[in-house]
């Protein structure tokens, strides 16, 4: 098995020290196997897609633009 090396700011290194019963290289791997199998989804559909990237951002604009008024309101 591969080791990392971490860089935390030190006030959440201080919190995570509070709970010593938490195997935090547990918690990082578990972290770290999600977000790949997230973008390894999202590979699978963009491989599938017609959709051009201008077209993409161009989407995730009206997106934005739905959110921003909708919780803005």
């Amino acid at each position: 098995m591969t080791n990392i090396t971490l860089s935390l700011p030190d006030e959440l290194h201080r919190k995570m020290r509070k709970f010593t019963e938490i195997r935090w290289s547990e918690v990082a791997r578990k972290a770290i196997q999600k977000r790949i199998e997230d973008l390894e989804t999202l590979d699978r559909i963009a491989s599938k897609s017609k959709l051009t990237e201008k077209d993409a951002k161009e989407i995730a604009s009206k997106i934005n633009k739905s959110a921003a008024k909708k919780f803005l309101a």
